[in-house]
């Protein structure tokens, strides 16, 4: 997810954030600008934690947390990144990281798009706060359709053309329909019908 993406989104929270445990569960701390913006925020935002999981088939992941940051002689300093490897690989429907979803307070993330319905319906059943990505199909699923129709979540502000560009990794088949490569060689593929979607 692009980072000015995210800021433009952000904007419209910054309250919901003081003193919370924001948890991003689908994003590589060392890839995720997900973590770049609560972390370079972390201090402007006043967040207790910001704690980071991702997947990686097959393989053992890791947590990434953050427990403080401060400005010190007009400069960003930052206390307390501990990483810690998981029993298993990441996946957000595993015990351990439902564990960590228990003690968070708001997620934050891009969760996998064809895992949307099993993700909002375990938001919705431990009572979290969140700001997820999704596409817009999502709002006439079954299970997504009646917490819109009831006003339990609803569409972020800032996305309504719903076509964004996302980062890939190096392997990724490049066959989408609208896709680049950078100068740098890096990857990107455009998604038409994302959307924002929220509870705060």
């Amino acid at each position: 997810t692009q980072l000015t993406d995210i800021e433009k989104e952000l904007r419209y929270y910054t309250s919901h954030f003081k003193s919370k445990v924001v948890f991003c569960n689908c994003d590589d701390p060392e890839e995720s600008n997900f973590w770049v913006f609560f972390r370079d925020n972390f201090a402007l935002l006043g967040l207790k934690k910001l704690i980071s999981t991702h997947y990686e088939k097959g393989k053992r992941s890791y947590k990434m947390e953050l427990t403080g940051a401060r400005y010190e002689d007009g400069e960003l300093k930052f206390d307390n990144f501990v990483k810690t490897p998981l029993k298993g690989d990441g996946d957000f429907r595993s015990e351990e990281c439902i564990e960590i979803l228990k003690e968070a307070d708001i997620v934050v993330t891009n969760p996998p798009f064809s895992l949307f319905r099993e993700f909002v319906a375990q938001l919705m059943e431990y009572k979290k706060k969140f700001l997820i990505i999704g596409n817009i199909n999502a709002a006439s699923y079954k299970e997504v359709f009646p917490l819109i129709r009831d006003n339990e979540i609803w569409m972020g502000a800032s996305i309504h053309s719903g076509d964004r560009e996302f980062r890939v990794p190096d392997d990724y088949p490049l066959n989408a329909a609208g896709y680049r490569v950078d100068e740098n060689g890096v990857k990107f593929i455009r998604v038409k019908g994302v959307r924002w979607f929220t509870n705060m």
